[in-house]
């Protein structure tokens, strides 16, 4: 991933203009520290920090077209790139940058090209012709994207909140799917698939048109120049990614470069379930395994720092994130510029624990829909910051567009959840990779109950989160929760330590909006808690408030000032487990 920065109409062109926006490009460094660019065009400028991925050697940014009338500053990856260049005869490129072609597809097709892009983007393009410009985001919200309005008219674009904030009067986030015009001055949707209406669909499941279209968005995403690996947890999605990986990496061109050896990365406390489950799948897989520990007190160390990277205050994507942000960099330390993670799964599938309370399809498909949409917000949020937060780039296959049409396609009665007839959640996808004459993963692997990744790396992590928040976290502070903090008010004290973290990092009313509210358990939506009675009082968003789902799920008699944090023991499966905080510890094994 790269960071992206443009500042369009602020009229001023004084060289103290170019040195402020050099001064919060340079804020962006993280997530390009290959190299950086600046391009101004009177009062636009377009800046960019590169992560070097595809044509380390000559893709620097930003890119133009062959008279450099038209400049585009990008953060992604263009997945057709060749593709769309055949299609562009006449045109001469400068580099081998997958990306340039952004530049030559808007000369011959306008502002309509940007759904002929298979990848995942951001851009801002700059038109010196007319002095107009056009700036976009992928369809799904895989990278991030902010857009922002000055007070002497310039509007600004950046790919974190932190190279804007100050010099906006309001910001807020770039929607995914959609695109931005100077002509019109408003937002565009040119993402329109059929699932997004939330109309139930009713094609048959058919296993092996899902196999083979996740197979080809597994393969389309080893398209490097670079040293990469795959996320291990150890669960079904991840798992899958590497089996897939190790399957079809021989003969690409990566293996050519980089060689057939599959490198694969796990991160955990010890003891976790994940580091267990990883190791297994390696074994199986036969790739080179890397296996990184942390401490509890070593995530408590980094929440801090994680906040500013991820910028949010949701409490699951904070517990998430931290264990990512420690394995990421660990993984940029051993050379590796890119990683393909599992990210999307769940919210496709109806994979969390939750959607086993889904009473009819209907249900389902909407609450699939719901999650997909938000997805920008949580997941793809924490995959692609506390990755770039060290200069690592996440690829996410389930994530592709021609996957998700697929998968979004299937009749949802196939993914309704039905213990009785063998089907656990993510029937369909366990069902389509469950090849008897030449397996993809151990039966046990491709079986496992879900497990979400703040939950999976060790569950004592929730638990010394809580306890270490109730200890900066009075009670009185709780009583005035609602007048400190009006909107999106914390409930529990793990959630008002991550606030007041976050408050003073982006201290404006633009920043707190730009992160989701509402009751969540399990990481549902706020309407699916109408599944489930009993959830209302158990809103927790871990996987282990699915009561009566996970096999390690909370006590339903754990008093609520427990669960809230207010005492490091837990109670699980009627057993107490106190949290032992041990000193610092960051090991690697490989």
């Amino acid at each position: 991933m790269c960071g992206i920065l443009a500042v369009l109409g602020c009229s001023d062109e004084s060289q103290a203009k170019r040195v402020r926006v050099l001064e919060l490009s340079r804020r962006l460094k993280h997530r390009g520290p290959d190299w950086s660019g600046l391009h101004q065009f009177g009062d636009c400028y377009l800046a960019h920090q590169r992560l070097a991925i595809i044509d380390p050697a000559s893709g620097d940014q930003p890119l133009y077209n062959e008279d450099k009338s038209i400049v585009v500053t990008v953060n992604g990856e263009i997945y057709n790139h060749e593709e769309l260049r055949k299609l562009l005869p006449n045109h001469k490129f400068r580099t081998g940058s997958d990306c340039e072609v952004i530049a030559h597809l808007y000369e011959e097709h306008g502002e309509g090209f940007v759904d002929m892009l298979d990848g995942i983007f951001s851009f801002v393009l700059l038109d010196t012709r007319d002095n107009s410009y056009l700036a976009a985001r992928d369809a799904i919200g895989i990278t991030p994207l902010y857009i922002g309005w000055g007070l002497d008219g310039s509007v600004w674009i950046s790919s974190e909140m932190k190279g804007l904030n100050d010099d906006c009067e309001h910001f807020e986030v770039f929607p995914p799917g959609h695109l931005y015009s100077s002509k019109g001055g408003s937002y565009k949707r040119w993402y329109n698939p059929p699932w997004f209406s939330e109309a139930i669909p009713s094609v048959p499941y058919d296993p092996l048109v899902l196999r083979e279209a996740f197979e080809k968005a597994v393969i389309k995403r080893l398209m490097t120049d670079v040293p990469f690996g795959v996320l291990l947890s150890g669960g079904l999605d991840s798992s899958l990614v590497a089996a897939v990986t190790a399957r079809h990496l021989a003969g690409t061109k990566a293996a050519e470069q980089w060689g057939t050896q599959l490198h694969s990365f796990c991160v955990g406390l010890e003891g976790s379930p994940d580091l267990k489950a990883a190791r297994e799948v390696a074994d199986y897989l036969g790739t080179v395994h890397h296996e990184f520990h942390f401490t509890v007190q070593d995530g408590i160390d980094a929440i801090e720092e994680v906040i500013y990277h991820i910028e949010t205050y949701d409490v699951t994507t904070i517990r998430a994130s931290t264990p990512m942000f420690l394995m990421s960099r660990k993984i940029k330390a051993l050379g590796v510029k890119m990683v393909i993670s599992g990210e999307g799964s769940d919210e496709i599938f109806g994979g969390y624990l939750y959607f086993h309370k889904a009473p009819n399809k209907e249900e389902l498909h909407k609450e699939t829909c719901r999650k997909i949409k938000a997805l920008h917000q949580y997941d793809c949020l924490r995959a692609n910051k506390a990755t770039s937060a060290w200069g690592l780039e996440a690829r996410v296959p389930f994530l592709d567009k021609e996957f998700i049409d697929v998968s979004m396609n299937i009749d949802p009665e196939s993914k309704m959840i039905k213990p009785d007839l063998g089907r656990i959640e993510k029937w369909v996808l366990r069902k389509a990779f469950d090849d008897e004459e030449n397996p993809y993963l151990p039966k046990h692997i491709l079986y496992r109950q879900k497990e979400q990744f703040s939950d999976g790396v060790g569950y004592s992590w929730i638990d010394g989160l809580k306890a270490h928040s109730a200890e900066h976290v009075s009670n009185k502070m709780m009583q005035n929760a609602k007048n400190i903090y009006p909107h999106n008010t914390p409930t529990t004290k793990e959630a008002y330590y991550y606030r007041m973290i976050f408050e003073r990092f982006f201290p404006q009313n633009s920043a707190r909006l730009t992160v989701p509210g509402g009751p969540s358990v399990a990481c549902s939506t706020a309407k699916a808690i109408e599944w489930d009675a009993q959830w209302s009082k158990n809103l927790d968003p871990s996987g282990r408030a699915a009561l009566g789902v996970h096999v390690s799920a909370y006590d339903p008699t754990v008093p609520s000032s427990i669960a809230a944090g207010t005492n490091p023991a837990m109670l699980i499966n009627k057993k107490q487990r106190m949290m032992e905080v041990k000193a610092p510890e960051l090991t690697i094994s490989s």
